[in-house]
């Protein structure tokens, strides 16, 4: 997303996402931003803000980044992934990369950056307080409203209570169709260790790897089951190795080499393993094709996908569970175990975004990250509470306008997609 000023920009993020192959149902392809309508005006561009370390939100600056090389600000934890992933593809950002700090502006152009911590599925999580001489915008970026998030400071208002002239908000849409409140991180641990213990053999495990929080729950539902547990997957190693790296990963839980899963009594595992979207090269694959360099599984093992579905992978992870299902291996996803707390959702439902909203009073509104009913439904929201003057629906490629008045401006900018 880019914000526009006195003949600067500044952008918000620089994600990547998926789409389906042609005539595939079960192979995808990574995809980026093309940025080339930037380009040509790249000079204005004064800097990239990352507002959390999720791929969605910084998985396309490895690919995009070389054609712009402008400074990248993104808190420590962001920062060590984005170092990670620029290490790997052999480049070197360290001149680039600037690590902020929770609450101090930061001055990029005619911009000021205020991050502002929430809680989400991920530490260090912030919104976006942008401010110029006209007026400050929040972006709110994934949030929720988290009164036990297990491994940071409880959800609160108070960051959000210094914003001056607030002019727009930016809002996430992801669940805005969901009633009610979002349930805590912190109301997973019962509901999944009870799962486990009724389970006779050996257990895996799938979340999303980015969740250190859920990763440590299930550390201790292994330990309070009497099981071992070991991490298997390229994305959750790493992010079991920037958890130590940064202090979150508690001492008395110590994992296992996946190596020595296969050499204890059925009854003693726990897998935590990659794959909960049905990714082809995942770890569930693996061991859906009996493939895995670690251990094999047997009728009456059990797999919990302890993650949501998200729409697009729907058929992959169905063709998943028919797989592990023909071999009498047990399959629960949490999403079929609406009476139990299996996962919860790192973004805010439609209560939480009432309160917010009603906390901050802003004039305008734009929702974003979502698709169109989810942005259809965050806008009724907002009418049906009179939580707002103005809702501003649009595309990518449009351009919203918020000073001096708020408008659309549809198609402003050419937009596509890059295949990686």
């Amino acid at each position: 997303m880019i914000y526009g000023h006195a003949g600067q920009y500044l952008m918000v993020d620089c994600g990547m996402g998926f789409l389906s192959l042609p005539n595939e149902i079960t192979q995808t392809q990574r995809v980026v931003p093309d940025i080339s309508p930037l380009l040509s005006q790249k000079n204005r561009l004064q800097g990239i803000v990352i507002t959390h370390g999720h791929e969605d939100h910084l998985g396309a600056l490895v690919h995009v980044w070389p054609q712009l090389q402008v400074p990248i600000y993104a808190s420590a934890f962001s920062a060590a992934l984005i170092e990670r992933k620029f290490a790997q593809a052999e480049l070197d950002i360290s001149r680039f990369l600037y690590t902020i700090a929770t609450l101090n502006p930061v001055t990029v152009g005619f911009f000021e950056v205020q991050w502002l911590p929430v809680t989400h599925s991920i530490v260090q999580s912030h919104s976006l307080q942008i401010s110029t001489a006209l007026g400050t915008v929040l972006h709110t970026a994934d949030w929720k409203m988290d009164a036990n998030p297990l491994l940071e400071a409880p959800f609160s208002f108070k960051p959000f209570g210094h914003i001056k002239n607030l002019v727009a908000l930016i809002g996430d849409s992801t669940n805005a169709l969901k009633p009610g409140k979002t349930p805590s991180e912190s109301a997973c641990f019962a509901d999944l260790l009870e799962t486990v213990q009724q389970q006779p053999y050996r257990v895996v495990v799938s979340c999303f790897s980015s969740n250190l929080a859920r990763l440590i729950t299930l550390a201790r539902v292994a330990k309070a089951s009497g099981r071992y547990f070991a991490v298997m997957g390229r994305a959750m190693e790493q992010m079991l190795s920037l958890a130590k790296a940064h202090g979150y990963w508690p001492a008395d839980l110590q994992a296992l080499s996946p190596y020595e899963l296969g050499y204890l009594p059925r009854h003693e595992v726990m897998l935590i393993t990659t794959g909960s979207q049905g990714e082809p090269n995942s770890g569930l694959w693996r061991l859906a094709r009996n493939n895995s360099r670690f251990m094999g599984l047997e009728a009456e093992d059990c797999i919990i996908f302890s993650a949501n579905k998200i729409p697009d992978n729907l058929v992959r992870i169905q063709n998943l569970i028919q797989a592990f299902k023909l071999q009498g291996i047990t399959v629960i996803h949490a999403e079929e175990y609406k009476d139990k707390h299996l996962h919860v959702s790192g973004h805010p439902s439609q209560q939480d975004i009432v309160e917010l909203y009603q906390h901050l009073k802003p004039p305008l509104v734009i929702p974003v990250h979502g698709e169109a009913i989810h942005l259809q439904a965050h806008a009724q929201l907002i009418k049906e509470h009179q939580l707002a003057q103005t809702v501003l629906l649009g595309e990518n490629g449009d351009l919203f306008q918020i000073i001096p008045s708020g408008k659309v401006i549809k198609n402003r900018v050419e937009v596509g997609l890059i295949s990686i």
